[in-house]
């Protein structure tokens, strides 16, 4: 088999995984985006500002999306409990629910493109994964394993 540059390799996969997971939150009417919203706010009740930086976006862009997402009932603005002047932005059941199903699917789709590596590559692909991101975000003042506070 050629060998495939490790930038090739690593965009080819992205490719399949963002297809894999555009698919999976077609079939619950969402957009990528939204998607990476849900994924976000699961174990986070950032503000506006911190949820900007952990989707990359900036504030105004970020702005419409909690707009759009609070007419469709997926997210609540709540006071924050440290500064009056800004506010949480937390997930609803419904938006739990619809998050839940996207993933369990994605992960199924993941589950079963990995399933050609033996379980030592398997482990070996996701402790490199984790590494590469955790520093990624570090590098950008992200820390991946903050959770900025538990959901109700």
């Amino acid at each position: 088999m050629p060998a495939i540059s490790t930038v090739d390799g690593l965009a080819q996969l992205s490719f399949l995984i963002q297809g894999a997971l555009e698919r999976r939150a077609a079939e619950h009417d969402l957009s990528l985006i939204q998607t990476r919203l849900l994924g976000v706010l699961r174990d986070r009740r950032p503000t506006m500002q911190e949820l900007a930086k952990l989707l990359g976006l900036d504030k105004s862009s970020v702005t419409g999306l909690i707009d759009r997402a609070e007419r469709r009932g997926l997210v609540t603005r709540v006071p924050s409990p440290t500064d009056r002047r800004s506010s949480l932005v937390v997930l609803t059941d419904r938006a739990r629910e619809l998050g839940a199903g996207v993933a369990a699917g994605f992960e199924s789709d993941v589950t079963a493109m990995l399933g050609v590596l033996p379980s030592r590559d398997r482990a070996d692909l996701t402790e490199l994964v984790g590494r590469l991101l955790v520093a990624h975000a570090a590098a950008h003042g992200v820390d991946l394993l903050d959770t900025l506070g538990s959901p109700e």
